[in-house]
């Protein structure tokens, strides 16, 4: 149920492993795709899709009808936030969808990044409404947080640790069977509200360092030292460090969205997650801090005002060698520049939406500003730095010299 960033890999995962797969994508787009034989899906190769719909094991459809006599069905859609709220909108309509072919003996295992307590709470329930079967005894129900890196050539689907989770013993072992036939490493947890919270700390684990590398950023500016010298200097600790990177904030579809979630069970279960919560004040007002750093150096150092300067962005995804713009800082970091009167021009090659044409792109003389975003390899950064007036790094790509800034 849901054939994008997560469900599309993994449903090509189990037709290599031999299983016959039904891809149900309601998105008419990404379902002419599909049928067309083209990936949307940066981790999904062209061939790999393909040979999926070669061998005659992979359908993809919008049609609900077909949605029959199903040994597994995976829910693997979006849950975005709306209005900063967890929206499980399209996790209940999935499972009323699959709840009207539910069948003895069936399992059905919930992938998507949920608040704990969403499988037990509203999951089990519509299933149980509908199909009218119990779960644990007429049907098996688990969860398997999705761990997807988009454009990480070394973790893959494949080989990438997998958490399952089950309504009974008996519903883990048939889940932990399944994936184990897909993937190389299944990892065993003890209840459903384990592995729902182990996913959302695991991203919240990543916000919170985020969050403190960002604030350490803005210390060492403030003291006139360089945050990434200080970064390396820790990082010659061998033992009790980690090191995170500053940069302009947070972005994808799991690191701004499951602290959020994490947060609302805990606002639930009336429990404390304070540095989580100080943690996404942080990294929001992180585009805002970036825009804030140009709009000094050009006013100190270049005599210029933003308003009316020409700014040119190199990097609209939300990390390098990516090709989605979903929750990315860089994005805020546009509209902030632009609600401050500059004029931007800003270049992705691989957010198809960004791309300029060549003839309106200006030399990189001929700006006040080049700001990288996101550092592509499809960037030269050599060539910006010989021809840029002023340029602000917000990953420290670029080498040292007078006239480039780094975060």
């Amino acid at each position: 149920m849901g054939q994008g960033y997560v469900g599309l890999p993994l449903a090509v995962a189990a037709v290599q492993a031999g299983h016959h797969v039904i891809g149900f994508e309601p998105d008419p787009q990404r379902f002419e795709q599909l049928r067309a034989d083209v990936s949307y899906i940066k981790n999904v190769h062209g061939k790999a899709l393909s040979a999926a719909l070669k061998s005659g094991r992979y359908m993809p459809t919008r049609d609900e009808s077909r949605l029959t006599k199903f040994d597994i069905a995976i829910i693997a859609v979006p849950t975005p936030l709306k209005n900063r709220q967890p929206d499980l909108n399209a996790v209940r309509q999935a499972t009323e969808r699959l709840a009207r072919h539910v069948h003895k003996g069936t399992t059905v295992i919930l992938e998507s990044t949920v608040r704990p307590g969403t499988t037990r709470k509203i999951v089990l329930p519509i299933l149980e409404a509908l199909s009218r079967l119990r779960g644990g005894t007429g049907f098996h129900l688990g969860f398997c947080p999705e761990r997807i890196a988009p454009g990480n050539e070394q973790w893959t689907f494949a080989n990438t640790p997998k958490v399952v989770s089950g309504l009974t013993e008996e519903c883990r072992d048939r889940v932990a069977e399944f994936y184990s036939s897909i993937t190389q490493n299944v990892v065993l947890a003890d209840s459903l509200e384990e592995a729902e919270l182990a996913k959302a700390f695991e991203n919240a684990y990543r916000h919170v360092n985020v969050a403190l590398v960002n604030e350490l950023s803005r210390v060492a500016h403030t003291l006139g030292a360089d945050v990434w010298h200080t970064l390396a200097l820790a990082d010659s600790k061998p033992f009790g460090f980690t090191k995170f990177t500053p940069g302009p904030g947070v972005g994808g579809h799991c690191v701004p969205v499951d602290p959020v979630y994490l947060g609302h069970a805990r606002t639930q279960h009336r429990e404390s997650f304070r540095l989580v919560e100080l943690a996404q004040d942080i990294n929001r007002a992180q585009s805002a801090y970036v825009v804030s750093r140009l709009q000094d150096t050009l006013n100190t150092r270049h005599g210029k005002a933003l308003d009316g300067a020409r700014i040119l962005v190199l990097g609209l995804a939300h990390k390098a060698a990516f090709d989605e713009s979903c929750q990315s800082p860089a994005v805020e970091v546009v509209a902030e520049l632009e609600r401050r009167g500059a004029v931007v021009h800003a270049v992705d090659p691989h957010v198809a939406e960004t791309v300029q044409a060549p003839q309106t792109l200006l030399p990189y003389k001929a700006y006040d500003a080049v700001v990288l975003l996101a550092a592509h390899n499809e960037s030269d950064l050599a060539q910006i730095a010989d021809e840029a007036v002023y340029v602000l790094d917000t990953h420290g790509a670029m080498p040292e010299a007078p006239h480039i800034e780094r975060l």
